[in-house]
């Protein structure tokens, strides 16, 4: 009889048992995640369905001739329209005035939005309230805003900058008409400078007073405290502001609208406005389609751009 270990009666080898464990574990974790899919599959096809349909739409229109004043003239157009629409001048003036409002708009916020967090972080009498009012132009309407600056701060007769300059002895400006771009950009960054205050003065709240202390008995002043300690912790906050603001920044109409009509000429015309000419002025659908599908582009090589930016900063 050779000798060896003797299984005792009624029980499993132990190799046995750990292979039972890990396939009701593999089942289990099987079962777990098809019923998490049954559940998310509803709302991921519906969002699906929501983003996919109107894009598909939009690159068949780009692709036709489909112009509503002209009913009998329909057809394949491949790519006349896009040919069409780089060889017109009016695209690359409306993409110059979309990068320098976006540009602007972000230089105003992003300083601006600093140094007021940074003042709005100090201890003063009625601060709370002070935040309360320098927050609260972010949740006007941007129709709102641009009818109140239009007619009651740019107005060339009755507005406050006009009864400013005159006080000063000065010609009053005629704003749309004379700086009807610079107009748009005060406008716009009114809207969005509360914005960048919220979401630094939220990152301020993070910032270790005892490294500020430690640097003021070093002998570090406000400038050299806020250049080496406060700027560097407000990075991250900076480019999420940036990533956020312009993607929305891209598709202005609102201001431009209410204003200048994207006037004079084509002074404040950008592209999300510009495709709303072809579309609703010119009647031309298959052109508009076409500015379309080039705003999808452009949004989201900026998208991608701008993201990679944020991640390499949050990894840094």
């Amino acid at each position: 009889m050779s000798a060896g270990r003797v299984t005792p009666a009624g029980s499993f080898p132990a190799t046995f048992m750990v292979t039972d464990m890990n396939k009701t574990r593999t089942s289990g974790r099987t079962i777990g995640g098809l019923r998490t899919l049954s559940l998310q599959a509803p709302a991921v096809t519906l969002l699906f369905l929501w983003m996919i349909v109107p894009l598909a739409m939009t690159v068949w229109f780009s692709l036709q001739r489909y112009n509503l004043l002209m009913p009998g003239m329909t057809g394949f157009a491949g790519l006349e329209n896009y040919e069409y629409l780089f060889t017109d001048p009016a695209l690359w003036s409306a993409m110059g005035t979309t990068l320098l409002m976006v540009g602007w708009v972000l230089v105003i916020t992003v300083v601006g939005g600093t140094l007021l967090a940074v003042l709005f972080q100090q201890d003063f009498m009625g601060r709370g309230i002070a935040r309360v009012l320098a927050i609260s132009p972010f949740f006007v309407m941007p129709t709102v805003s641009a009818l109140v600056w239009k007619n009651m701060m740019m107005h060339p007769a009755n507005g406050v900058l006009s009864w400013v300059a005159e006080s000063l002895g000065l010609p009053a400006v005629d704003w749309f008409s004379s700086l009807p771009l610079t107009s748009v950009i005060i406008i716009v960054a009114w809207q969005w400078l509360p914005f960048a205050l919220l979401i630094l003065l939220t990152a301020m709240q993070s910032l270790d007073e005892d490294q500020v202390e430690a640097a003021r008995m070093d002998g570090a002043g406000p400038i050299a405290i806020f250049f080496f300690i406060t700027l560097p912790h407000l990075k991250r906050a900076i480019s999420v502001v940036i990533m956020i603001e312009m993607i929305f920044l891209l598709t202005i109409f609102a201001e431009i609208f209410v204003t200048t009509s994207g006037g004079p000429g084509l002074a404040t015309t950008n592209l999300a406005y510009l495709i709303y000419i072809r579309a609703l002025l010119d009647f031309d659908v298959g052109m508009a389609s076409a500015g379309g599908v080039v705003a999808i582009i452009l949004a989201n090589i900026v998208a991608i751009f701008l993201v990679r930016m944020v991640a390499k900063n949050l990894e840094s």
